[in-house]
C-alpha cells in the first residue's frame, strides 16, 4: 500500500510539474508574469546565443601585442609594440571572391532600375591591372568576370565599394534570415525601394510581410478582442535577437590579432611562442614531410620570381591564388599573410600605436544619429539617391580644365571647331548651373530636391544634349566619349541610396553634459592636428572664446592632415601631407610583395577612393555576449 501511494504521488507531482511548465515565467525583479497580456505583455524570448552568419569564423578574443615584431626594414617607425585586448568578433574565412561581388554588381543593376550611377559607382577599377611596361590586359578584360577566377580574391575595389558591399550583404543576409523564418515571403521585385535592415526595424518596409508569420504582440494595447486573452502581431524588433549585427570590414587589431592566430601557442593563460608570420618559425617553407618546402603563401620569393619554376610551381600561383589556398591558421582563416592585401576600418595616422585605448582599439569613429522629423519620430528613408554636390563641382572643374588642356593641344587656340567647343560648354555649364541650384536646395535645407536636382543631370541633360550631338554630321565621335566619360565620373559622388535611413553627425549642442565625447568627429583625437586642439573653430570652444584669445596663438594653418580637410581653414587647398581623414589602412602582403609584408604587424595605407590589384578585403562582425560560445569549458 505503501508502494502505491508513492506511485501515485509520482504521478501527480509528473503532472503538476507538467501544468507548471506551461505558465509564464515570472520577473525576479517585480515578480509579474513575462509574455502575459493580461498584465502587460512586457516580452522575454526564448534565446540562445548569436547566429553565425555565412561564411564567418569566431575569432576567439583577448589580449596580445599589437606593432612591430620585426625589424622595422622601411625604417617607418610607425607602429610601436603595445598591448591591447580585442573583443571576439567574426571573421570571413576567405578573402571576398570574384563572383560573391558579382552577385552585389548583378543586384545592384538588377534593383536600381532608376539609379543606374549606383550600379557604376559600385564597379571594381578594372584597370588596375595595367602597367606601362608589361602586359597585363588579359586581367583587365577577363578576372573579374571569367570563370576561371571565380574563387579569386575580388581586387581594383576602393575602401568604399569594400564598406558598402558589407552594408548590402548585412541586408540581404538579414532579409534571408527573416524569410526564412516565416516574417517576409520572397520578393525579388525590389526595384528602387530595396529591403535594409534599418528601414525594417524603423517600421519603414512593408513589401512582402507575410500577415501568418508575423511575431506575437503580448501588448493589450495590440489586442483586436479581449484583451486578456487575444494578441496583436508585429514585426521583429531588435530585442528579438532574430537580426544579425552589421557586416563590416575588420579594425586594424582585430585583423592583426586574427591573422597572427596565438590561440594555437596558448597554454594556461601564456602565449608560448610569439609569431613573425601566421605560422610558427621565422621561415616562409612548410616545415612537414608531405609538403616540405613548399611556400606558405602567395607571394614573391625574390627578383622576379612570383610564382617559382616550370615543373614546380612553388606557390601554384602568377598573380592571385584561389581564396582556399595554402595553409588555413589557428583560426582557420586562409591567405592572412598573402595572396592579397585587404583593407580595414581604420584612418591611417603615424603614432596611433601611441594613442590607441588599450580596449577594442580604432581610430576613425565620426559618431551619427538617425534624423528626426517635428514629431521625434524617424524621419523617412531616402527614395532617392544622395550626391556629394561639392565633390561634383571640384570634379566638374578639374574636368573642364582637363578638355580644355587637351582641345588646345589637338587643335591649337584658332583652330579648334566651333560645334565641339559649343557643344562641351552647352553640356557643361548644363550640369553646372544643375549643381549651384543643388546648393541653393541644400541650403535651404531641401535635401531631397537637391537629390532631384542631380539627378536630372543623369536623365534630362545628357539626353537633351545627346539629341543635340544626334543632329550635327561628321559628330557622332563625340556622343561616345564625352557623356559616358560623365557619367562614370559623377557615379563615383554617390553618398546614399533609397531605402536607406537618413543619418546625421552628433552636434556639441546634444553633448553638453557628456563626458567621454563632445563632437561627432574623432578622426584627430591627439594626433597632434590643430582639431585636437581647444582653438579648432567648431570644437569645444565658442568662437567667443577663441575670438579673445592672443592672434599669434589661434592658426587655422596649423592643420597638420589638411588633404580632404574643410576648404575654408585657410591653407586647405596646399596639403602638407599625404595623409588625410581619407587615408585608410591595409593589413598583409600580397602577391606582388616581398615576405616582410607578410608579417601581420605591418601597416601601410592608402586613400579610400583609391584601388590595386592586389588589395582585397574581407567582412567582420561584431559577436553578442559570451566570446567563446555555447559549450566552451569556462577555465
Amino acid at each position: 500500500m505503501k508502494q502505491i501511494n508513492i506511485a501515485v504521488l509520482a504521478v501527480l507531482a509528473l503532472i503538476t510539474g507538467v501544468f507548471s511548465s506551461c505558465s509564464y515565467e515570472r520577473s525576479k525583479t517585480t515578480g509579474w508574469e513575462f509574455n502575459n497580456p493580461a498584465n502587460g505583455g512586457f516580452e522575454k524570448r526564448a534565446y540562445e546565443e548569436q547566429e553565425t552568419g555565412p561564411g564567418l569564423l569566431l575569432i576567439e578574443g583577448g589580449t596580445f601585442t599589437m606593432g612591430q615584431t620585426e625589424q622595422d626594414v622601411m625604417y617607418e617607425n610607425h607602429n610601436t609594440p603595445r598591448s591591447v585586448t580585442v573583443s571576439s568578433f567574426y571573421l570571413d574565412e576567405t578573402e571576398i571572391t570574384n563572383h560573391q561581388y558579382l552577385e552585389y554588381l548583378y543586384w545592384t543593376r538588377r534593383t536600381f532600375t532608376d539609379f543606374p550611377m549606383i550600379h557604376k559607382k559600385a564597379l571594381p577599377d578594372t584597370l588596375v591591372w595595367r602597367e606601362k611596361l608589361a602586359y597585363n590586359e588579359p586581367y583587365v578584360e577577363y578576372y573579374l568576370r571569367h570563370p576561371s577566377y571565380r574563387d579569386y580574391p575580388v581586387v581594383g575595389v576602393n575602401w568604399l565599394q569594400a564598406t558598402n558591399f558589407a552594408a548590402w550583404r548585412t541586408d540581404r543576409v538579414n532579409e534571408f534570415i527573416l524569410i526564412r523564418e516565416g516574417i517576409l515571403v520572397m520578393n525579388p521585385d525590389q526595384q528602387n525601394n530595396p529591403f535594409t535592415t534599418d528601414a525594417y526595424l524603423a517600421g519603414q518596409y512593408e513589401e512582402g510581410l507575410n500577415e501568418a508569420g508575423q511575431m506575437p504582440n503580448y501588448d493589450p494595447a495590440a489586442a483586436s478582442g479581449d484583451r486578456s486573452k487575444d494578441m496583436g502581431t508585429r514585426g521583429v524588433r531588435l530585442e528579438d535577437g532574430i537580426l544579425l549585427p552589421r557586416y563590416r570590414l575588420p579594425t586594424e587589431a582585430e585583423w592583426e590579432f586574427a591573422a597572427y592566430g596565438l590561440i594555437g601557442n596558448t597554454v594556461d593563460g601564456r602565449i608560448t611562442e610569439r609569431r613573425i608570420y601566421p605560422w610558427n618559425g621565422h621561415y616562409v617553407r612548410n616545415p612537414d614531410d608531405k609538403w616540405q618546402g613548399d611556400m606558405m603563401a602567395n607571394f614573391v620569393r625574390g627578383r622576379g620570381d612570383y610564382m617559382g619554376i616550370a615543373g614546380h610551381l612553388n606557390d601554384n600561383a602568377d598573380v592571385t591564388a584561389p581564396v582556399i589556398s595554402y595553409w588555413p591558421n589557428d583560426y582557420g582563416l586562409y591567405n592572412m599573410a598573402g595572396n592579397v592585401s585587404e583593407w580595414v576600418m581604420d584612418v591611417y595616422r603615424v603614432l596611433s600605436s601611441e594613442d590607441f585605448d588599450e580596449f577594442r582599439p580604432f581610430r576613425g569613429n565620426v559618431f551619427k544619429t538617425k534624423v528626426l522629423n517635428v514629431e521625434g519620430t524617424i524621419a523617412d528613408k531616402y527614395d532617392a539617391t544622395v550626391y556629394d554636390i561639392d565633390g561634383i563641382e571640384e570634379y566638374l572643374a578639374e574636368f573642364k580644365a582637363e578638355r580644355q588642356g587637351k582641345a588646345d593641344r589637338r587643335y591649337g587656340y584658332e583652330g579648334r571647331p566651333d560645334k565641339v567647343d559649343s557643344l562641351e560648354n552647352l553640356l557643361l555649364d548644363a550640369i553646372a548651373e544643375q549643381v549651384k541650384e543643388a546648393k541653393k536646395l541644400r541650403k535651404q535645407k531641401q535635401h531631397l530636391q537637391a537629390a532631384e536636382q542631380i539627378s536630372m543631370i543623369f536623365t534630362e541633360i545628357f539626353e537633351d544634349i545627346n539629341s543635340q550631338i544626334q543632329q550635327i554630321p561628321g559628330y557622332e565621335e563625340y556622343e561616345l566619349e564625352i557623356i559616358p566619360m560623365l557619367r562614370s565620373g559623377l557615379s563615383d559622388y554617390v553618398l546614399d541610396t533609397p531605402g536607406n535611413l537618413k543619418m546625421r553627425e552628433v552636434t556639441a549642442e546634444e553633448n553638453i553634459k557628456r563626458r567621454n565625447y563632445r563632437i561627432a568627429d574623432n578622426i584627430d583625437e591627439l594626433d597632434g592636428d590643430l582639431r585636437s586642439s581647444i582653438y579648432y573653430p567648431g570644437g569645444e570652444m565658442s568662437e567667443a572664446m577663441i575670438a579673445g584669445i592672443n592672434s599669434d596663438t589661434k592658426k587655422e594653418d596649423w592643420v597638420m592632415y589638411q588633404s580632404g580637410k574643410d576648404k575654408t581653414l585657410a591653407g586647405a587647398q596646399d596639403p602638407t601631407t599625404l595623409i588625410s581623414d581619407k587615408s585608410r589602412v591595409y593589413k598583409g602582403g600580397s602577391w606582388r610583395d616581398r615576405a616582410y609584408w607578410m608579417n601581420p604587424g605591418t601597416r601601410r595605407y592608402l586613400d579610400e577612393d583609391l584601388a590595386t590589384s592586389y588589395i582585397g578585403f574581407r567582412c567582420a562582425m561584431d559577436r553578442m555576449g559570451s566570446p567563446r560560445g555555447l559549450g566552451a569549458s569556462k577555465r
